[in-house]
């Protein structure tokens, strides 16, 4: 059931974002209800339970992370800039409204636009023995 809630949580942030983005960027009436698929995945997940993580990123222009991992595999949402992303071993682009899987391999992320970039990362991490009581 928790798993269930998650993916609830997860489908609903992403709609919010979706609607946001493109309300703000059309000449349309404002009432107009809008609905838009950015990203299908089916995804095997870890474990029955799953800690969402839901963060927020601001990468500097001309900022690389050094390789990293995350705690778990999940869509992240270009808000703005140009990214560079090289997840296990394989490297692509994205600019805003554009969403991307990461595996939870080692990866590394380059800001290679003329401003700033932030994503939104939602990141859906196995709850291991040590996290059971939080």
């Amino acid at each position: 059931m928790r798993l269930k809630m998650h993916f609830i949580y997860l489908v609903a942030v992403l709609g919010l974002i979706t609607f946001g983005a493109h309300a703000e960027n059309t000449q349309e009436p404002a009432n107009k209800f809008s609905r838009q698929s950015l990203f299908k995945k089916r995804t095997t997940l870890p474990s029955n339970t799953v800690d969402t993580n839901v963060i927020h990123v601001k990468f500097p222009k001309g900022y690389k992370t050094p390789i990293h991992t995350h705690e778990g595999p999940g869509p992240r949402y270009v808000i703005k800039g140009k990214l560079k992303v090289t997840d296990n071993g394989e490297t692509n682009v994205f600019g805003p409204g554009k969403v991307f899987w990461e595996t939870g391999s080692e990866m590394t992320v380059e800001n290679i636009g003329a401003t700033e970039a932030e994503i939104l990362i939602i990141e859906l991490a196995p709850v291991t023995p040590d996290k059971q009581k939080e």
